[in-house]
């Protein structure tokens, strides 16, 4: 599953962390040719946070992040 989302602040940033930080499956997050851990605090701060960042969620059923995730959603 992949999708765009926007962290336009520290708060979102921790609280994105906070979310997808309870699921087992791994998640990346790509801005341009940058591709960082979900889970990683310093790894999301190291991207271009002034734009739209892809997420790539490599598990069949994630129903459940997308609907956490919903606020972040571009």
């Amino acid at each position: 599953m992949t999708f765009n989302v926007v962290l336009s602040s520290i708060n979102d940033v921790k609280n994105f962390v906070n979310i997808v930080s309870k699921y087992d499956y791994e998640i990346d997050l790509t801005s341009g040719r940058y591709v960082v851990d979900a889970k990683s605090i310093m790894g999301i701060f190291s991207l271009d946070l002034s734009k739209p960042i892809k997420v790539e969620v490599h598990a069949d059923d994630c129903a459940d992040l997308a609907g956490e995730l919903k606020p972040f959603v571009a």
